[in-house]
């Protein structure tokens, strides 16, 4: 049958106990629906609990991701850099690295299992259903990351937006390409200089400087990680392409043949 003739084709899985079952469905037959039971073996079961455990990390970045944004919405609406709140911050960030340094270890040792599978023998449904699940979770990783990154990149233009204000209370304007310059200098002094500290704001203005500038640098090493891992994984989700799409054809052809 041609797959041009399929009118409505349905795909579950569903995994019970040991067994994995593929039910497929034509409009155009009264037949029913034909199921393709496939034994899943304890490897199997071992790879679906690698899977569970992978998608509760990539679900816990995302939640801290989430609270990242509120501590940085918290942190700017301050009136003064709150200490508790910054640590709280730094602990989420230093999670999200743990948790994604994990994800992506896992999912580099999928992908070698499965290459080297390819190389041993001719592709099984347990192969091919390994592989969507790779690509899957690979997928939902870079999108995380990629808010995550997305993220920091707002909070430091938040942040020099707030230096740029605090400078211009100070008498001290400055244009977005000199501001970027003594960003670049790495060196709070520069944007303190010739500031006279004689009232109270004006030592809380030049505090709230040098803190937006302290997590100015702070947030660079961090988006510096993000590229590397995100252009990584994302390398690996572009060559995935090609291989979800035989995946689908090939899954297709199965239930074609059995109609």
């Amino acid at each position: 049958m041609d797959l041009s003739l399929i009118i409505q084709q349905s795909i579950s899985l569903s995994i019970s106990g040991s067994t994995l079952k593929i039910y497929a469905q034509s409009d155009d037959e009264d037949a029913g629906m034909d199921d393709v039971a496939i034994n899943v073996d304890g490897f199997m079961d071992e790879f679906f609990s690698e899977v569970e455990e992978i998608r509760e990390m990539i679900d816990k970045i995302q939640y801290n991701v989430e609270e990242v944004k509120k501590k940085h919405s918290s942190i700017l609406s301050a009136p003064q850099t709150d200490e508790k709140t910054k640590q709280e911050l730094e602990d989420l960030m230093a999670d999200i690295k743990k948790n994604a340094n994990r994800v992506r270890g896992k999912l580099k040792g999928i992908e070698q299992s499965i290459e080297q599978e390819e190389q041993g023998k001719s592709a099984t449904a347990d192969l091919r259903i390994r592989k969507t699940q790779h690509s899957t979770l690979s997928r939902k990783f870079v999108e995380v990351m990629t808010e995550y990154n997305r993220t920091q990149t707002d909070y430091r233009e938040r942040c020099k937006a707030r230096i740029q204000r605090q400078l211009e209370i100070t008498g001290k304007a400055t244009t977005n390409e000199e501001l970027e310059e003594m960003l670049e200098q790495g060196n709070s002094a520069v944007f303190t200089q010739g500031i006279i500290m004689e009232t109270q704001q004006a030592k809380q203005t030049l505090a709230d400087i040098e803190a937006r500038h302290s997590d100015i640098i702070k947030l660079e090493n961090s988006i510096r990680e993000l590229h590397d891992m995100f252009m990584d994984m994302a390398m690996l989700v572009e060559s995935q392409k090609k291989i979800m799409i035989l995946i689908c054809l090939t899954v297709l052809g199965l239930i074609v043949c059995d109609h």
